[in-house]
């Protein structure tokens, strides 16, 4: 393959996953070795070489950069197969590698006066990078079975022809990774996929919106904002224009929706996380009360390790018990949350929510009071 200056090489490489790179050059060119015009010889561009730069060009860009010693351990070649990579990239990649002689390593350093990053040509990934980004495509297909399926296969596919060619599997991410859902609500995915673009558009939307608690039909225009996957559903906060107000939309309680031509409304990630986030759970709305939760020891071991909300607090008791205290403003989704535990969980305040669990689990015990009826 003869190539005359840096920028062929950059082209060639360009836009070729790696490990396609790689296969190609091996089928093409299997016992020459490239040549510059002037007719020294280029160092063959291999398939363990090109996975050796990206792992450099990662390692020197950390904060200390990366030791000569380190670079031979976690590339498994020697102190002149290192420098030659180096040199390779600075002289062929154009790669702003240096040796730090007070770090003692090599380092990194991206221009800031352009704020230019470098970037190996073309989109390369190691085996471990395709592993991780098969994963995350298996996990967002499972999110829920069939709404991303058009979009996210061929994605897969792709992760997968490149492992392939690479001399790597694929199956073995697939069958270790498994999802389970639970109650999941199906949203109808032609509106989904119209909700989806509104978002990514910036527009408008027109929709039919069943309120389930009053059984009422409405009309609305919105201006989505975002669409939050929550305990297995999903969920698109956004303005209302109807109500004039920040308001969360269950998708699959829309009847019909549209597009419109009109660009919908900003609003700025802090009134959005005021509003979202500072009460408890979906519930949103500004924070009005804090629960204090007591849990028994057995089950404080679990709930220790569990982050109910981002400003909670919590301490341990003598007794081994443990206290958790969580902001909220709609009691519904917590009063839900709190009686999943039964009798290893006690209310200490405020009065009223320990009054309305009170009520709750009386209203249960009726039920088991006497033979079930019919």
């Amino acid at each position: 393959m003869a190539l005359s200056t840096k920028k062929n090489l950059a082209s060639q490489v360009s836009g070729i996953p790696k490990f396609q790179l790689t296969s190609s050059l091996a089928k093409k060119q299997p016992n020459r070795v490239p040549v510059l015009n002037n007719g020294q010889k280029k160092a063959r561009v291999s398939k363990v070489s090109i996975e050796r730069f990206v792992k450099i060009v990662r390692l020197a860009r950390r904060k200390n950069g990366v030791t000569m010693g380190d670079l031979e351990v976690e590339l498994g070649v020697s102190t002149a197969s290192v420098k030659r990579d180096i040199e390779y990239l600075k002289d062929r990649l154009n790669c702003p590698i240096e040796w730090d002689s007070r770090k003692r390593a090599y380092t990194l350093r991206d221009d800031p006066a352009t704020g230019e990053r470098f970037e190996l040509p073309g989109l390369w990934f190691d085996a471990s990078e395709l592993f991780a980004m098969l994963m995350m495509l298996h996990l967002v297909e499972g999110v829920q079975p069939g709404l991303l399926e058009e979009h996210v296969a061929p994605m897969k596919e792709r992760v997968r022809s490149m492992l392939a060619a690479g001399g790597k599997s694929a199956k073995q991410v697939e069958r270790k990774v498994k999802l389970i859902h639970f109650a999941p609500r199906r949203v109808e995915p032609k509106h989904f996929k119209v909700l989806a673009t509104a978002l990514l558009e910036g527009k408008k939307l027109q929709l039919q919106y069943l309120r389930r608690d009053k059984s009422e039909m409405t009309d609305r225009i919105i201006s989505p904002l975002q669409l939050v996957h929550y305990r297995e559903n999903w969920v698109l906060d956004a303005w209302c224009h109807l109500r004039n107000e920040l308001r969360s939309f269950a998708p699959e309680a829309i009847e019909d929706v549209r597009i419109l031509p009109e660009s919908a409304i900003e609003v700025s990630q802090e009134e959005m996380r005021t509003h979202f986030q500072s009460g408890y759970g979906i519930f949103s709305g500004k924070a009005t009360n804090r629960a204090i939760l007591k849990f028994t020891h057995d089950r404080a071991q679990w709930i220790a390790l569990e982050t109910w909300h981002p400003d909670q607090s919590d301490k341990w008791l003598s007794d081994g018990s443990y206290i958790l205290e969580v902001p909220y403003s709609n009691d519904q989704e917590l009063v839900m949350d709190v009686l999943r535990y039964g009798p290893e969980v006690e209310v200490l305040a405020p009065p009223e929510l320990r009054q309305r669990i009170q009520e709750r689990l009386c209203a249960a015990a009726k039920h088991y009071g006497d033979e079930p009826a019919g």
